[in-house]
């Protein structure tokens, strides 16, 4: 096999892929020689041979070479030629033939637990190339500083920074990001924390999981908003607690219909999701009344007050809490972008005790690397700046949107009092969001059907979420009008 000579075939670079033509062919070669695609020995073409067949420079694929030589993927014989080393730094075992014997196992009866169980909120990962995408929770890169961003990464890479790091954390957090949410964020929102009272997340989401395995068990009792999240419908589910689903109105959860007997209730005052309703103050100090003469406890999500360009956002349910009794759960996903999957929970110390203690026995802790470029963001002014230039821009495209839907006869059934990134629209009687949602596409318009956020019912739902955080504002019009005209075509209006 030490002859085997690489056919030029197996290469293929795509000049409208983001990656360099260089790093192509270094991820083709690398992928070959740890597959066991390419044997030791094998001669690779000539530099001049691979750029006449691909048409590229012969300086890119040289570099190529000479990248994956350094590396110990390739050796150079000679001048020009470059063969697969004899000892590529391969990750795998030898393990002679493989056999798939998945097929030959009933998995069905050997999972115990199913935890496929919240409706999934569908969006195409390849959204950006229709050209309406009102889709909640996807940003617009033209909103976010790039080079901010990459010099933060570039000083969390320091020697001293990295030494950090990159070693084990054990079940900590960055200290460096843990001081600045409670010297910046927090105080930004009313509340007062201890860095032993703050938990670093994978995200909002996760530290919702936490908190309810924490609080619930079979034979608890729960409270969520419906609509609601499904994820945290069906992590509530999953916990064997008793959960009840408490319709809300047009001011979030109302107090006076939660059930006698309640351990945690889970609830979005600021924003709820997916409505976008604002819980009003006089709501909000009967809720946390409600909790003290009933000892139940609060977990509040307060996600996106950032967004706030109409009025200031109203205080945080934590910040009005004289008792303890609010779990506080905050999120640099939603303010910066979704792909970052950072958030924090605050807690009185006895709580997130037990919560580091479960998070490490999950994942130990988040991404140091990632912890520590976030709090250089936050520390030098990156992230109100991007905050300030979301708002301006989120206020424009709200204003041209909002004249839009009324245009079209379409009706708002919530949107938050101090701004926020979507509308959520209530469509005619008969209405199938879930079908609009397909059929649009064919418009090249993405929405999100409001049938996933409501857990116990399974009936076609005629709400829908109509976001503008990822849409220029001047295709946000013709958008809608699509959107109105598809619905008078389905339903015959």
């Amino acid at each position: 096999m030490d002859q085997q000579t690489v056919p030029e075939t197996i290469f293929f670079v795509d000049r409208e892929n983001r990656k360099s033509l260089q790093s192509q062919i270094r991820e083709t070669l690398v992928s070959a020689i740890l597959s066991g695609r390419l044997y030791p020995g094998a001669r690779l073409p000539s530099t001049r041979r691979l750029a006449d067949y691909l048409n590229i420079s012969r300086i890119t694929v040289t570099l190529a070479y000479q990248e994956l030589a350094s590396q110990g993927y390739l050796e150079a014989k000679g001048r020009s030629a470059y063969l697969v080393a004899g000892r590529p730094p391969l990750t795998g075992l030898e393990t002679g033939d493989r056999h798939d014997g998945g097929h030959k196992v009933d998995w069905g009866a050997k999972i115990k637990v199913r935890f496929s169980i919240a409706k999934p909120i569908k969006k195409p990962l390849d959204w950006r190339p229709y050209p309406f995408p009102f889709l909640y929770g996807q940003m617009d890169p033209t909103l976010f500083d790039l080079s901010a961003w990459r010099d933060c990464a570039r000083r969390a890479l320091a020697r001293e920074d990295f030494e950090l790091m990159a070693g084990d954390f054990s079940a900590e957090d960055d200290v460096q990001l843990v001081n600045y949410i409670c010297s910046r964020t927090l105080p930004g929102r009313g509340i007062e924390a201890r860095p032993d009272e703050i938990l670093v997340t994978v995200g909002a989401q996760n530290a919702l999981w936490l908190v309810i395995q924490l609080l619930l068990n079979k034979g608890s009792s729960a409270v969520c908003e419906n609509p609601c999240h499904p994820d945290l419908s069906a992590a509530l589910l999953l916990s064997g607690a008793q959960v009840t689903a408490v319709d809300v109105d047009e001011a979030g959860l109302p107090p006076g219909r939660l059930p006698p007997r309640t351990d945690a209730v889970f609830v979005t005052p600021s924003h709820h999701a997916p409505t976008a309703a604002t819980m009003p103050m006089q709501r909000r100090l009967e809720l946390l009344r409600h909790a003290g003469e009933q000892d139940f406890v609060i977990v509040e999500d307060d996600y996106e007050f950032e967004m706030s360009f109409l009025k200031p956002p109203s205080p945080a349910l934590k910040s009005l809490d004289r008792d303890g009794r609010v779990l506080y759960v905050g999120s640099f996903s939603k303010s910066l972008f979704p792909g970052l999957r950072l958030g924090y929970l605050v807690a009185p110390a006895p709580v997130i005790r037990e919560a580091r203690a479960l998070r490490a026995l999950m994942l130990r802790h988040p991404p140091g690397h990632l912890q520590r470029i976030v709090s250089y963001f936050l520390a030098l002014g990156h992230y109100d700046a991007v905050i300030h230039r979301m708002r301006t821009e989120y206020q424009k495209r709200h204003e041209v949107m909002a004249a839009a839907l009324e245009r079209e006869g379409l009706k708002i059934s919530g949107a938050a009092d101090f701004g926020g990134s979507s509308f959520w629209i209530e469509g005619p009687q008969g209405l199938d969001a879930t079908a609009l949602m397909h059929e649009l596409r064919q418009d090249g318009v993405l929405i999100e059907s409001g049938f996933p956020f409501f857990a116990y019912d399974d009936s076609p739902c005629r709400y829908f979420r109509m976001a503008y955080s990822s849409i220029p504002a001047e295709r946000i019009a013709e958008g809608v009008a699509r959107t109105a005209a598809r619905i008078a075509r389905i339903t015959g209006g």
